[in-house]
């Protein structure tokens, strides 16, 4: 109390020296140096005021606190492009899905700058950078042997001549009934779906009635991690700060074991699979979009891995 009364008498003269990062902001010797993303906004629609207090401002405001603790700070974000709903989106307002991204990327831009978000950098994920990104994770997944190849049964469009991905399947909820079911989850019950569990698939597309057909996709091998990664978690919980949402999620994972999870899609509007036998399929957005916080990154700076590859700093 004594300390901050002497702090208020003395006024702003007392107050240390703003620091000024220098451009583009990188990591310093010495400083605290912070990293700040939010969530990747989704570009397939207009954010309203729920998305900007629910994804952005809480990062925002502590940005802007580190900077008035003078710790060296970084907050980047962009707009998550790639998957099955910009392909949607196209699709209703007769645009290709770039078309679509560059729309909405500059709406997203504009209402962020209207509010003030205070970002060093806003980015989007269809880039070069994140292509060679995630292509160079996916080479080494496969060199180090944890990926593996599987046949799935998918549901096909024989009118549109593709294999329909989830969100372009709807049909009856196999377990509450619902007639208007995702291909990948019922918004009434909420269970998580397999789209060829679906009672009276259809098309979005053509509303016709898809068939049954196998493919080959990749998976990620994570029963592999098991072993590895429950000492690694017994260790961050000790000594992390995890809600206790995030403990019990990713503790019931863990008690059910790990399964592979599947990391291609059939589709034509994401980041392409460099494989011989995948090269016509894309990464699956869940394994993509996450690794456009590195790409945005890199498009701010090409010393980009001083931040993602620095745990001393």
């Amino acid at each position: 109390i004594t300390a901050a009364a002497d702090a208020w008498a003395c006024g702003a003269a007392g107050l240390p020296k703003p620091w000024q990062p220098q451009k583009p902001v990188l990591p310093v010797e010495g400083m605290r140096n912070v990293l700040i993303t939010s969530a990747l906004p989704y570009v397939n629609n207009v954010p309203h005021l729920g998305n900007i207090i629910g994804c952005v401002l809480s990062a925002d405001t502590f940005a802007r606190y580190c900077r008035l603790r003078n710790w060296n700070t970084l907050y980047v974000c962009g707009t998550d492009e790639y998957g099955t709903a910009t392909e949607t989106k196209a699709v209703e307002e007769g645009l290709t899905p770039q078309e679509i991204c560059n729309k909405y990327n500059a709406i997203h831009a504009d209402i962020y700058r209207w509010f003030d978000i205070s970002f060093d950098y806003f980015g989007r994920t269809t880039t070069p950078h994140q292509t060679t990104i995630a292509q160079d994770i996916f080479q080494r997944l496969l060199a180090h042997g944890f990926l593996l190849q599987d046949t799935v049964e998918q549901l096909r469009c024989e009118n549109c001549q593709r294999f329909l991905a989830d969100r372009f399947v709807e049909g009856t909820c196999p377990f509450c009934s619902y007639e208007e079911a995702r291909g990948d989850q019922c918004d009434k019950c909420g269970k998580l779906i397999n789209a060829v569990e679906l009672k009276k698939p259809q098309c979005k597309l053509c509303k016709g009635v898809p068939v049954v057909q196998p493919t080959q996709h990749l998976f990620l091998d994570l029963p592999k991690l098991e072993e590895r990664l429950e000492p690694w978690l017994e260790q961050s919980w000790a000594t992390g700060d995890w809600t206790a949402n995030a403990r019990y999620i990713t503790r019931s994972w863990i008690r059910d074991g790990l399964k592979p999870r599947c990391i291609t899609r059939d589709l034509k509007w994401g980041t392409p699979v460099p494989l011989d036998g995948f090269r016509d399929k894309v990464f699956y957005v869940w394994f993509d979009a996450p690794i456009g916080y590195l790409s945005i990154t890199a498009n701010y700076t090409d010393q980009w891995e001083r931040w993602w590859k620095n745990p001393q700093q």
